[in-house]
């Protein structure tokens, strides 16, 4: 039988794994690219906070991650609504890249 402490590390291996192929194939409309970072941010986050759970190391390392993964996802968001507003949708490919 599978042991808890494995499935601790597997389960966030395949939400990673997810994650990247949902980055990797579903990359047309910017906000499943940025849902995709955000899945794979939580798979780390799992991770790592059980890793350090099983260790007995400090936990605050792990809240720090945390505070950065929602600062990236408040700038993911900033982006995109600056996206849409400027281009009117967010389709990766209805950006012009000469275009200021």
């Amino acid at each position: 039988m599978v042991s808890f402490s494995s499935m601790m590390v597997f389960i966030p291996m395949v939400m990673i794994f997810c994650g990247v192929w949902g980055f990797i194939t579903y990359n047309k409309h910017m906000l499943n690219s940025l849902l995709s970072l955000e899945f794979m941010m939580l798979g780390v986050f799992w991770l790592m906070s059980s890793q350090l759970t099983l260790v007995g190391s400090e936990i605050y390392f792990s809240l720090f991650f945390l505070t950065l993964a929602a600062c990236e996802g408040s700038l993911g968001l900033t982006m995109l609504i600056l996206v849409v507003r400027s281009h009117g949708n967010d389709v990766f490919k209805s950006f012009n890249l000469l275009e200021c």
